[in-house]
């Protein structure tokens, strides 16, 4: 059982964040914008239309401090926070090397610390990817979201309640949804016992565990290393380099966790009174995360957004990969909003600053609700058209009004992307094209293309040609055709790199442009590898039997078990469970409550003693000696299948073959 236990932690990462801290490989430097890229940067800084005046007031107004010490350190000594790193270098107008319209947002994000957003109501922004929101009751304080890692938490809050002369606890907690950012940290801002004793309430959203846990697991080794690209693992921090993700700053580098919700929101128009203060909630299940609420304070006139609306527009599919998100009811669920809290006079998110006075925030309101109706209704109107995914995701048509509000740019979604993923939500993958239904392999297909043009130096030819002339779009389908004909090929992945690097000075997404720099880096370097996080225990104990059975079952090396048959009893006496795992035809079939006539093993077990297994690396023997497991028929089965299951490497390639 020990090979379940190394696979099973060094998967369950928080699987979309990995640190950002850690030894690089020999520098290759990043290069210069070019002229084309030069000239396209300037073209957008031409086209750009929104008030700066506004969002930079509305980014700073309330500002109450400073984190003291910019550099925030774990236990061992590490660096979990550096506050300086992006606003050292982002100081006015933005080099070529930057699209300006991220410049202009990402300078916004630099704004960090304590903020007054209303009585009673602040926040501590940019010192994680996430805000946290402190809310005071009438004996403690009530946290929202406590953002990823607990050591900045539990940082981030000493030094508010210092700056606010507070010596109030922490009563209660409120996850806005399932996504790591907002609650992550929840172990640096209250303790676990206070929790089971009832002095702490966590609230959170019907489903949150399920999909908190779920979301991220059963693909979890691609998502981490896909995410390594989205949020720029690996990337230094300067003008080349990151600038920041569009949604907020970056992810600390620290411990996640996870404290299960004591109190579950289940519809629209609950109410809660929590320490004196009335809440208002408002269901928004499957908008920005399957599991996902907002809420009102009728009391100070004052929205919590969560993560539903933000100042950006946001995934409806997200590049690390992820479920494709429902833009119809999303946009529904902020139609809702208007009418429902008509006199709310702030409105502040789990990202981003907040919005004052009431014709604002029904503009921004309004605005937020149109982006996502509209990226709804174009590609299914596109579509209709017999468009396909590929044709929808050039299309460039951006009502007026939308594009003036900065709010509706595409610094974390893009619409090109978020076109497709609504495509993707009602077709799916295929065209419909017979062509393209049966295409050949990537590796494959570019060797055929390269030979094609008459081989490898007349397609880097053509690349090059392509760079010079800034058609990089076209330089980076032929180069990677290139690549991945031959990743030997030390000239093409030069050019390739190049190519992407430019790509990524263009790009007004701060995803897309961590996308395009640390493919760039890792066709100069070989691939990036930060240090695989196993602090996450939490996450193993919050999945439920069948859920585990599944991440083991789809880990299982199906071309060394075709034609074994194996038959396992588990009961778990503890929580009054029987499961059978069914070994035939490569896969593991579990059942909830199936009893085996005759199961070649047959384990009696507690839960705890599972998890033992799964996270301390706890031998059957020794659980046996230990009177924690009982065993009938023969171990060597449950051995042979679980020999079997394979760790997956969470460093494959991406740009080369």
């Amino acid at each position: 059982m020990k090979t379940i236990h190394r696979t099973l932690i060094a998967s369950l990462i928080a699987t979309a964040f990995i640190p950002h801290t850690f030894a690089q490989q020999q520098d290759v430097a990043p290069k210069p914008a070019t002229q084309a890229t030069l000239r396209a940067n300037q073209a957008a800084a031409q086209a750009m239309t929104m008030d700066d005046k506004t969002d930079n007031d509305e980014a700073t107004r309330g500002f109450v401090a400073q984190l003291p010490d910019p550099v925030v350190k774990d236990a061992s000594g590490k660096t979990v926070w550096d506050a300086n790193r992006f606003s050292s270098f982002m100081k006015g107008n933005a080099p070529a090397t930057v699209n300006p319209s991220l410049w202009r947002q990402e300078k916004l994000n630099n704004h960090s610390g304590l903020f007054k957003v209303t009585d009673g109501i602040y926040q501590i922004r940019g010192l994680d990817l996430a805000n946290m929101t402190l809310v005071e009751g009438k004996t403690g304080w009530i946290v929202i979201d406590p953002i990823f890692t607990a050591e900045m938490a539990r940082t981030t809050l000493a030094f508010a309640m210092q700056k606010l002369g507070s010596t109030k606890p922490v009563v209660a907690v409120i996850y806005t949804h399932s996504h790591v950012d907002h609650f992550g940290g929840v172990r640096g801002v209250v303790d676990e016992a206070d929790v089971k004793a009832g002095k702490v309430k966590i609230y959170a959203p019907e489903g949150f565990m399920d999909n908190a846990i779920a979301e991220n697991v059963l693909a979890g080794n691609a998502m981490s290393r896909r995410a390594t690209y989205q949020f720029g693992v690996g990337l230094d921090q300067n003008d080349r380099q990151a600038v920041g993700g569009g949604l907020g700053k970056a992810l600390s580098f620290g411990s996640t966790g996870m404290l299960p919700p004591t109190d579950l929101i289940t519809k629209t128009g609950q109410e809660a009174t929590i320490d004196g203060v009335r809440i208002v909630f408002q269901m928004a299940q499957n908008s920005e995360a399957p599991s996902e609420m907002m809420f009102y304070f009728p009391d100070k006139k004052t929205l919590c957004a969560s993560e539903v609306i933000s100042k950006t527009m946001h995934n409806l599919y997200t590049i690390r990969g992820a479920k494709v998100r429902d833009a119809l009811s999303w946009s529904k669920y902020i139609n809702s909003t208007l009418d429902m809290y008509p006199d709310a006079e702030v409105v502040f998110g789990s990202h981003h600053w907040p919005t004052f006075g009431k014709d604002n925030i029904r503009k921004f309101l309004v605005d937020q609700r149109d982006t996502y109706r509209f990226l709804h209704d174009q590609a299914l109107n596109l579509a209709n058209k017999g468009e396909t995914m590929e044709e929808i995701s050039n299309a460039t048509f951006f009502p007026k009004g939308l594009a003036a509000d900065s709010s509706t740019h595409g610094y974390y979604g893009t619409l090109s992307h978020n076109l497709r993923a609504v495509y993707q939500y009602y077709l799916g993958f295929y065209d419909a094209n017979p062509a393209t239904l049966n295409r050949l392999p990537p590796a494959d297909l570019a060797k055929r293309y390269v030979a094609a043009m008459g081989g490898e130096a007349k397609a880097l030819e053509v690349a090059r040609k392509a760079f010079d002339d800034g058609d990089y779009r076209w330089a980076a389908e032929v180069g990677n055709r290139i690549v991945f004909a031959n990743p030997r090929n030390t000239a093409a992945k030069a050019l390739q790199a190049d190519t992407l690097e430019q790509l990524g000075y263009q790009s007004e997404a701060g995803t897309w442009r961590n996308a395009y720099l640390v493919g760039a880096r890792e066709l100069r370097q070989g691939v990036i590898k930060p240090p695989v996080n196993t602090q996450g225990p939490d996450v193993v104990r919050g999945m439920d039997n069948e859920l585990l059975f599944d991440f083991i079952a789809l880990r299982l090396d199906h071309e060394k078990t075709d034609g074994m048959k194996a038959s396992i009893q588990m009961e778990f006496t503890d929580l009054k469970e029987t499961w059978a795992l069914e070994l035939s035809n490569s896969v593991l079939n579990n059942t909830k409550g199936r009893v085996l006539k005759n199961p070649d093993v047959k384990l009696t077990l507690t839960r705890p003693a599972f998890l033992a297994m799964l996270l301390q690396g706890k031998k059957l023997p020794e659980l046996v000696q230990a009177e924690m497991v009982a065993v009938d028929g023969d171990p060597k089965v449950l051995a042979s299948v679980f020999a079997n299951v394979e760790t997956f490497d969470p460093y494959f390639d991406i740009v080369t073959p």
